[in-house]
Formats: structure tokens, C-alpha cells, sequence
């Protein structure tokens, strides 16, 4: 087992390793083995205030502490530099990351390339000529609409120290507009079993320009880009943009860049073809 690597899988924004069961099974199925960690404050370390309980209590979930606040994106790359030391032990790693998850992976790589064999981005910010905030005012997302989270949104971020959304909300609007972001193509049963696996709070910080990918150290690691060809809220052009730019940074070790169809969590619900992508990759 020293040649087969390890897939550390590292997830997005209020979500948690939970998350990945599914697509574990199938490596799992497929002869991989794979480990899903969750970022610090989440998952068990997650706070989820009786106030966010039904019935809920809205003024007393604006006002609630959470565990996350204070964590900062240089206590996720610890927590994921401390799980690829120890996978490393075993043979190669893989490194995947979703969604915001990307922004971790990425400072991992720039700080700690030995030990990661590839860097795997599922639709997944990989931030090269900006920084996360500057690609949000950039015409590829244009058309991402955040209505869904803002109306969505419990306290004052500031006051509270983290971002908190009520997943649990009964608005019809608000679940539509979830919906259409993240998994219009999954069913409506589908859809509120995943939102029931978020977690209500997520902490502030997306990083800085010094943590956007780093030639000398993230651009010397083989890397593939899993597109989502059919993802509402990180929009194919933007993806497409990310790629560009880091073949442009390292042009002597472009992505490889697989697709699968689909919206933002559909391969997570629906992950066997994910699995073979990722298995496909495994001898590389």
C-alpha cells in the first residue's frame, strides 16, 4: 500500500467532512483510501446555539457566541499541514479541496509543497492574479446571486466574529434561492439532506494577496482542476479564469483539467463519477 496515495479531502465554506462520506465510500469501493478532515470549527467543533433549534429563536441566534470566531486561515493550513505529515508517512497524498477550501489547499501548497504529490481543485478558489475579494468584482461573477445568503444572514458579522446563516430557515425564497446557487439540478429532498449537513457558522477570513499561488514553491506540484461545468455560485468562467492564470504563473506545469457535469454539490451527492476522476489520478 506505500505506492497508493492518500486523498485528503479538505471541504468548503459551513461544511465539514461529513460532507465527503459518500465520495469516501467510492474510493473506498474503487481500492483508495482517503481521509476527510475537518477545518478548525467544524464538524464536532462546531457551534450550533439552541437558538438555531426549532422553533428558533432569531434575536438570540444573532447574539449567540461561536466556537469559530478567531480562526483564521493560517489555523486551517496547521490543521491541514498536520493531517498531510502524518498521511505522508503511509506514501504519496493527493491533496483535494472544494470551494473555499481551495484558499486552504492553496496556502498549504505555498508553505509545505513536499508534502503533497498533487493539489486537486474541485471547483475550488485557486486564486493566482487576485485575491479572493478582487475576483467577486470581476465580470465572471457577475451573475452569482448572493440573495440567497443575505437574506439569510443572522447578526452583525463584526460583532459576532464569524459569518452565520440560518440554513435552517423555512423561506420558501431564501430555500429557492439556496437552491439555484448550489444544487438546482439535485432533488428538493436531496437539496435540504445536504443543507442539513451545514453548519450555521463560518469564520471571516479568505486570506490576503500574499497567499495567492506561489510559483516557486505551489506552482511546482502536478495539479488538476475538476471543473463543474454546470456550478451557479463559483460560475465555469471564473473557474476557466483561474486556470489561465496559473498556467500563465507556470506555464512548464499546467493543470490538467478534468469536467464533470453538474451544479456545486452534485458530485458530493451523486459521487461515483467524481470517484473515478479521482482514482484515474491515483498512479500519476
Amino acid at each position: 500500500m506505500q505506492n497508493q496515495p492518500t486523498f485528503v479531502l479538505v471541504h468548503g465554506a459551513f461544511a465539514n467532512s461529513f460532507s465527503f462520506a459518500p465520495l469516501q465510500a467510492e474510493l473506498a469501493l474503487l481500492g483508495h483510501r482517503s481521509v476527510a478532515l475537518d477545518l478548525p470549527g467544524h464538524g464536532f467543533e462546531a457551534t450550533f446555539p439552541a437558538a438555531y433549534q426549532a422553533p428558533q429563536d432569531l434575536d438570540a441566534l444573532a447574539a449567540a457566541p461561536g466556537s469559530i470566531k478567531g480562526v483564521m486561515l493560517a489555523d486551517n493550513v496547521a490543521r491541514v499541514t498536520e493531517v498531510l505529515e502524518r498521511a505522508k508517512r503511509n506514501g504519496p497524498t493527493v491533496l483535494v479541496a472544494h470551494s473555499r477550501g481551495g484558499f486552504t489547499a492553496t496556502a498549504v501548497a505555498n508553505a509545505r509543497p513536499e508534502l503533497i504529490d498533487r493539489i486537486v481543485y474541485v471547483s475550488a478558489w485557486c486564486p493566482v492574479d487576485l485575491d479572493v475579494a478582487g475576483y467577486y468584482a470581476e465580470p465572471e461573477m457577475a451573475d452569482v446571486d448572493p440573495g440567497g445568503f443575505a437574506a439569510a444572514l443572522v447578526g452583525n458579522p463584526a460583532e459576532l466574529g464569524l459569518l452565520r446563516t440560518n440554513f435552517r430557515t423555512a423561506d420558501p425564497a431564501t430555500l429557492d434561492a439556496f437552491k439555484q446557487a448550489f444544487a438546482a439540478d439535485l432533488t428538493d429532498d436531496e437539496f435540504r439532506t445536504f443543507l442539513n449537513t451545514f453548519q450555521p457558522d463560518e469564520n471571516l477570513d479568505a486570506g490576503t494577496p500574499d497567499d495567492r499561488a506561489q510559483a516557486a514553491t505551489w506552482g511546482r506540484i502536478p495539479r488538476t482542476y475538476v471543473r463543474l461545468a454546470a456550478d451557479a455560485s463559483m460560475p465555469p468562467a471564473v473557474q476557466d479564469r483561474m486556470i489561465r492564470e496559473a498556467d500563465a504563473l507556470t506555464p512548464d506545469n499546467p493543470f490538467d483539467v478534468r469536467t464533470l457535469e453538474g451544479s456545486h454539490l452534485r458530485w458530493l451527492v451523486h459521487p461515483k463519477p467524481a470517484a473515478e476522476v479521482l482514482a484515474s489520478l491515483a498512479g500519476n
